[in-house]
């Protein structure tokens, strides 16, 4: 309504409404309404704009107070109606959050953290990737994400976990089963590369903490998003297609951590992956012994 009513001397009224397929009838009856409404409260008009302009940088809570202090007694609902009947964008002072250490990093003098891009034929374990991706399920009425960590050389998934919420619970989930299934094989993260993009999750503290700290791992961001991790937007393009009527049949996120983990632990065992050899990724790791004990079974890895 308020763009249709800032260009319509410009473009004209009916052309800015069939731009936009808002009835006529519509149109006039809000002008009505809010004209009505205007004129209604059209004496707290200038004591309006007085607080605006003496507070610049107050919201509609804050004005409200003030406005019956000065002797109008008005409620939440008539404020934010007049405000924007009248247009009166307020003048904000409000600063831009200052970054974190990491992303003074990530965005200052200290670029180029891709430190995988170079590496042209990695070792097994020794460059793992991961990230998030949305997994639409019952119906497709739902949504959930996904995060998995998969190794460059291998293929395999060694940990993964699914949320409601893309949150750094969720990715700290992912990093515990993985830890859990690489000392089943005896093997750790340290001095390994971990490779995602700049996601809050992936550079908030508690995430640098434990892969860092804990894990000491070493971290590799993706300098211009999903176009820096093109291992994972492939994996996640094939996992997606492959099982998206599963997925879709998931009543609840029970069930569909249910499918996920079946898939997954399908992925692992049994799919056959081109780049391998057509073996799936396990195979590939008992064939290559690429395992520093290789009496330790995979059949205790857990999906």
């Amino acid at each position: 309504m308020k763009l249709v009513e800032e260009r319509s001397s410009q473009y004209g009224l009916s052309a800015c409404l069939s731009a936009i397929g808002l009835p006529k009838s519509t149109w006039y009856y809000w002008k009505k309404q809010k004209v009505a409404y205007e004129e209604k409260y059209g004496h707290l008009r200038e004591p309006l704009l007085e607080v605006v302009r003496e507070h610049p940088g107050y919201g509609y809570r804050r004005v409200i107070p003030e406005l019956q202090e000065r002797g109008y007694p008005v409620g939440e609902l008539v404020v934010r109606k007049l405000l924007g009947c009248w247009h009166l964008s307020l003048v904000r002072s409000i600063r831009k959050p200052r970054l974190s250490a990491p992303r003074q990093y990530l965005q200052g003098k200290h670029r180029g953290w891709n430190l995988v891009k170079d590496l042209e034929d990695p070792e097994p374990f020794q460059v793992w990737y991961t990230d998030f991706t949305e997994i639409w399920y019952a119906g497709g009425r739902k949504k959930a994400y996904f995060m998995p960590i998969l190794d460059h050389k291998t293929k395999w998934i060694a940990g993964w976990a699914v949320s409601k919420r893309k949150n750094t619970f969720l990715a700290l989930d992912a990093l515990d089963m993985t830890r859990e299934n690489l000392n089943e094989v005896g093997i750790n993260l340290q001095d390994r590369f971990l490779h995602h993009d700049q996601d809050s999750v992936y550079t908030g503290y508690r995430w640098l903490q434990a892969v860092l700290i804990r894990e000491r791992a070493r971290l590799s961001f993706s300098e211009n998003g999903a176009k820096g991790n093109t291992v994972m937007e492939s994996f996640f393009g094939r996992f997606k297609v492959e099982n998206e009527s599963l997925f879709h049949d998931a009543a609840n996120i029970w069930e569909l951590m249910r499918v996920i983990s079946r898939q997954v632990d399908y992925y692992n065992r049994s799919r056959r992956h081109s780049t391998l050899g057509n073996v799936p990724p396990l195979s590939y790791m008992n064939q290559k012994e690429v395992l520093p004990n290789p009496a330790v079974g995979l059949a205790t890895i857990s999906t």
